[in-house]
């Protein structure tokens, strides 16, 4: 039996900031209270405003909104950016480092079928991967 992950070596990745993560299907952005608060004083609004605007309850969890097109409501379509990147939510600032997406190399490979930076780019070694996996499953 192997304890190692298969992705021992590291993985190749750079973001290229295409708006592939943030665009397409539906989906959800989990937020806290922290990320909203931040994410509240980023665009300068108070944090029951920003809630009101910007946040759906599911369940008893809560997601940014999304534009009527699935986009995230943060994303800009003519700058292809996202407008809260500094302070954008652990989700966005760990992807692609998902459990989801490094469960299997197939499901690494799916990964990088939808986003460009995948394969590519700086080779991230195994410590700063499980880094960015703990951090999603807080």
């Amino acid at each position: 039996m192997n304890d190692h992950p298969w992705y021992e070596n590291g993985l190749r990745f750079h973001c290229t900031q295409c708006g592939a993560c943030c665009t397409g299907a539906p989906g959800f952005v989990w937020v806290n209270k922290a990320e909203i608060t931040a994410l509240a004083a980023a665009i300068r609004i108070a944090v029951d405003e920003f809630e009101r605007r910007y946040v759906r309850k599911v369940g008893i969890r809560k997601s940014l909104t999304e534009r009527a097109n699935d986009d995230c409501v943060f994303f800009h379509a003519e700058s292809r950016s996202c407008q809260v990147y500094k302070d954008r939510p652990r989700q966005c600032r760990t992807w692609p480092f998902w459990g989801s997406n490094v469960a299997t190399p197939a499901a690494w490979e799916v990964m990088c079928e939808r986003c460009p930076g995948g394969n590519r780019g700086p080779l991230i070694p195994l410590r700063k991967i499980q880094m960015r996996l703990d951090i999603m499953n807080v």
